[in-house]
């Protein structure tokens, strides 16, 4: 079924439940895309889909960039995983634009746009890097406090700086910075997380004078200085005086922002309800989720709930249930969904009726194809992402996007054997009933690149396709980073100005 993007902007700025999905490579979708737009690349739609779209009935509206046919081939693929109110979205981006529609470069923008409309409303105090330096240079009483995972602390961070990424700000600080004349200079990569962890510890009443690094690590670089490679300080689990103080602060930000609470009962009957949409995320950190969570439960850490919203929920007007023992993390994290417009989101404050369970979380299941360990005298197709092949990948492979294997054999060698991998395999096993269709002997790597124990190759040369199937971060540009952050940053202010074009986005201010 065709619904005209008009139609679709009207059903966005409603309140009934609606999946909007990209289905373009992230690289592409990234080039230009409605502000509600989900990123659900077609490649790798089945891996995805469980976790986005959880209910099978809900109204689905696929779109590509405009008569691709990849909308078209996404809406008959969930067709086949039973999604029964798929919708086709005329035109794609092209059909958007033409309609006077706004159209969004980047990616996580509902989150992006919404950390730039929180420095303005409230004002967040920044500092630029040169004043740090200079107050870290007079030994300035101060605690630098990163709100990024620990991957992408480690990777570069601010010297000096502590892990405690988002929803964590608010439940530890009180024993990082204890004495209230204590700075507290929280940065991230960029801008977001730096402006949202800020002004979440101003929100929750710390006395302490807070302000976020201007541009994060990217400003500190372009201004000259250098950041800490492989750092691995950690911000302590509260202390009992320290998670008392973070509960009273939550208690204050939960009245103040709304937020609202529901018991284990009525969580357990949402589960049952056929009509509405459930999340249920899990805010506290992944060894707190894997020691033991509710049944069904998504791992969501509280910060990059917020930080990539849509990378956690794909249907619009859903119900949103978080949760987090402590409470605190969920509490702070509701608050800002609450102000993102988003409307039923709540707080899980007691488990009765509830299954527990624990361990990660299982990963979809696929059927399997044949597999091997002997690549000798086949021709291999990586399908893991052009980032991932470019730092590893099996000597000799080829790389590819699984929804583009017909130009993957007309540019690799011809060959009668193939091997396919992937990540872990998985995308390999789903891709090898269409790779038959250009190659006469098709297996799977078995358990994909992480089960290759040979040795590696690193590079891009042999890519059969163009590697826009990710976005690539400035910092993933080696040669050019600079040029290419300074681009990012500009795109993350411009934002706050792009979306007073998009009726349909409806941010509240308290």
């Amino acid at each position: 079924m065709a619904i005209s993007a008009k139609r679709v902007s009207e059903r966005l700025a409603g309140t009934e439940e609606l999946a909007l999905l990209d289905v373009r490579e992230q690289g592409v979708h990234y080039r230009g895309h409605p502000f509600y737009a989900v990123s659900a690349p077609l490649s790798r739609l089945e891996l995805m889909i469980g976790d986005l779209v959880p209910r099978n009935d809900v109204p689905i509206i696929v779109l590509d960039g405009g008569n691709e046919g990849l909308a078209e081939k996404a809406a008959s693929r969930l067709g086949e995983l039973k999604y029964s109110n798929v919708s086709v979205m005329e035109g794609g981006c092209e059909g958007w634009k033409k309609a006077g529609l706004e159209l969004f470069s980047g990616v996580n923008v509902p989150s992006k746009a919404f950390g730039e409309f929180v420095e303005h409303h409230y004002q967040t105090p920044r500092i630029p890097p040169e004043d740090l330096r200079k107050l870290l240079a007079e030994k300035r009483k101060l605690v630098i406090l990163d709100s990024r995972p620990f991957e992408e602390y480690r990777r570069m961070s601010i010297p000096g700086g502590i892990d405690a990424p988002g929803a964590e700000l608010v439940w530890r600080v009180h024993d990082v910075a204890p004495e209230p004349d204590t700075l507290v200079v929280v940065n991230c990569a960029g801008r977001t997380r730096s402006i949202i962890g800020c002004q979440s510890l101003r929100n929750a009443g710390i006395p302490n004078e807070v302000v976020a690094l201007k541009d994060g690590t990217m400003g500190w670089d372009l201004a000259g200085f250098e950041c800490e490679r492989g750092a691995g300080r950690i911000a302590p689990a509260p202390t009992l005086e320290g998670r008392e103080k973070a509960l009273r602060a939550a208690e204050r930000v939960a009245v103040r922002y709304d937020v609202k609470f529901v018991d284990g009962r009525t969580v357990a009957g949402w589960q049952g309800d056929r009509g509405r949409t459930l999340y249920l995320l899990d805010v506290r950190t992944r060894e707190e989720f894997e020691r033991s969570h509710v049944a069904g439960a998504r791992h969501a850490p509280g910060g990059q709930l917020v930080q990539a919203s849509d990378e956690y929920v794909g249907v619009r007007n859903s119900r949103v249930v978080l949760v987090d023992k402590e409470l605190v993390r969920a509490v702070m994290t509701a608050s800002w969904l609450n102000q993102m417009g988003w409307d039923d989101v709540y707080v899980l404050e007691a488990y009765h009726g509830l299954a527990m369970e624990s361990g990660p979380r299982p990963k979809p299941e696929v059927k399997k194809w044949r597999t091997t360990r002997d690549v000798a005298g086949a021709a291999v197709l990586d399908l893991s992402t052009s980032l991932r092949f470019h730092y590893s990948h099996v000597p000799g492979a080829w790389w590819g996007v699984r929804s583009r294997l017909a130009e993957a054999a007309s540019r690799m060698p011809k060959a009668e054997k193939l091997v396919l991998t992937s990540e872990d395999g998985t995308l390999a096993h789903l891709a090898a009933p269409e790779a038959v269709m250009f190659w006469r002997d098709v297996k799977v790597l078995e358990d994909g690149n992480a089960g290759w124990t040979g040795p590696t190759e690193t590079g891009t040369e042999r890519a059969t396709t163009e590697r826009d199937d990710v976005w690539y971060k400035p910092y993933d540009h080696a040669s050019d980073y600079k040029k290419h952050a300074r681009e990012y940053l500009s795109w993350e202010v411009a934002l706050v100005d792009q979306i007073k074009r998009d009726p349909t986005i409806r941010f509240r201010s308290y």
